[in-house]
């Protein structure tokens, strides 16, 4: 099997909350714990999301996912080092989730392996802006494992 050969020394994988997002650390934590690997745990901040035309509302959003977004950022770390493993990043960046967990952070940690969830997006939204994990899977300069939500819905 692929798994048992592959060696992975530096694994990126994106979390957002969702459930697709969790299985996928999950996943990645399995894999680098298999190959003794860094694990990056990162999540991106889309700040276009953030123009309300107000921008004292639009700052007071913002901080309050920044906020949040750390404070997962957190519990995944603590979880993967709960796991076993001793080589834990975290990153919380600001831009565009497409360029920076296909291009910028798996560039920053020379990554070998980027776990994403699959997206939810409805299809209409899909055929306007395409998801995520596509979009990874096709820019990204090393292996990309999406992982699907194993919950029926």
């Amino acid at each position: 099997m692929l798994q048992d050969t592959q060696q992975y020394a530096h694994i990126l994988v994106a979390v957002d909350g969702s459930d697709s997002a969790k299985e996928a650390f999950e996943q990645a934590v399995e894999i680098a714990k298999r190959n003794h690997s860094e694990l990056v745990i990162a999540h991106v901040i889309d700040t276009r999301s953030y123009n309300m035309g107000i921008e004292s509302a639009s700052f007071d959003v913002l901080e309050f996912d920044l906020t949040e977004m750390e404070k997962l950022l957190k519990e995944y770390g603590d979880k993967a080092k709960a796991a076993g493993l001793d080589k834990v990043t975290t990153e919380l960046v600001k831009g565009s989730p497409k360029i920076e967990l296909a291009k910028d952070i798996p560039e920053r940690h020379r990554s070998d392996l980027i776990v994403v969830g699959k997206t939810g997006l409805n299809m209409v939204e899909r055929w306007m802006i395409g998801s995520v994990s596509e979009y990874i899977i096709r820019q990204a300069p090393c292996d990309v494992l999406v992982i699907r939500n194993t919950e029926k819905g």
